[in-house]
């Protein structure tokens, strides 16, 4: 029988107590979870900061080494991978989707966060020397309410994450100012979004420009000037990363992957792929799993 392809939700990977977040020290929560030997997604965000350790780990199939003082961010369904060397610790935070919506008035406040984009650019970021102790406290303190029963601890707890979203966010972002940028920014962050969903659908510039009301060269020359990609690129790197995700679901064929992804035959799918990754989809699949199981990687 074809073993089927993780994607876990917070309860089935812990035994906290609560289902909307699991708070925890990284060496103990490595240590529970050996069993996980493939990549996988999750139903959640997710959120490390390494303290010690070394080796690697991958978002989306792109691999960053590991160092200490680099916290790193996922939101749901990416796939996510480790292979680490030697004593690794840190913290790790899990938390479901409506975890905020309850909290603030603006329930897609996280959108506001370049980090929480999906993007696997974005997503791992070095703390400069200056900011690590007052991350590390902030996560202490987050660990002190996970462990004591103090009144208003889960909304203590949503305030201090909040409060390190906005020092990372702070890292992270540029200080290039106003008008036309801040308004290409949203137009960008809007594309993005009508990508995650509509991908399978749309696969064509005019499309989503026809949905953001303005031009096919304009939204291309948005792109080119802040990803340094085109329009149709951009759509195209997000099929093949969602082939990629599929790809490692060994329950699904590579006729039912084209099929989701809507494209017209297994042939033209196939051709897709090899021109922009240098695989077939059979050689991807093959080669990911043969290099997890030849390397021994303890995957989270």
């Amino acid at each position: 029988m074809k073993e089927q392809f993780p994607i876990y939700d917070i309860c089935a990977i812990s035994e906290f107590k609560r289902d909307d977040i699991l708070i925890s020290r990284f060496a103990p929560y490595l240590q529970s979870h050996k069993n996980l030997a493939l990549p996988h997604k999750h139903t959640f965000y997710h959120m490390v900061l390494f303290t010690e350790g070394g080796g690697t780990h991958a978002v989306d199939f792109t691999n960053f080494p590991v160092r200490p003082y680099q916290i790193y961010f996922m939101v749901p369904r990416q796939a996510h991978s480790w292979s680490f060397e030697g004593h690794v610790d840190g913290y790790i935070i899990n938390f479901s989707v409506p975890f905020f919506q309850s909290f603030l008035l603006k329930p897609d406040y996280l959108d506001d966060f370049q980090f929480f984009d999906g993007t696997t650019d974005h997503a791992v970021i070095n703390i400069p020397e200056g900011l690590q102790q007052q991350v590390k406290h902030l996560f202490e303190a987050i660990i002190h309410e996970s462990e004591t029963n103090e009144r208003l601890g889960l909304d203590m707890v949503k305030a201090l994450m909040l409060q390190i979203f906005i020092l990372i966010s702070r890292i992270s972002v540029n200080s290039s100012p106003k008008g036309n940028v801040n308004y290409n920014q949203t137009l960008l962050r809007g594309f993005q979004k009508l990508i995650e969903q509509n991908f399978a659908n749309l696969k064509l510039p005019k499309d989503y420009a026809e949905l953001l009301y303005i031009t096919p060269n304009h939204l291309n020359a948005i792109c080119k000037d802040m990803l340094g990609a085109s329009a149709g690129e951009v759509i195209r790197n997000r099929v093949i990363l969602e082939t990629k995700r599929l790809l490692i679901n060994l329950d699904l064929s590579i006729t039912q992957i084209a099929y989701n992804l809507n494209f017209a035959d297994n042939s033209y799918f196939t051709k897709f792929f090899k021109k922009y990754t240098g695989q077939t989809p059979e050689e991807f699949r093959k080669n990911t799993l043969n290099n997890t199981h030849h390397d021994d990687v303890s995957y989270k």
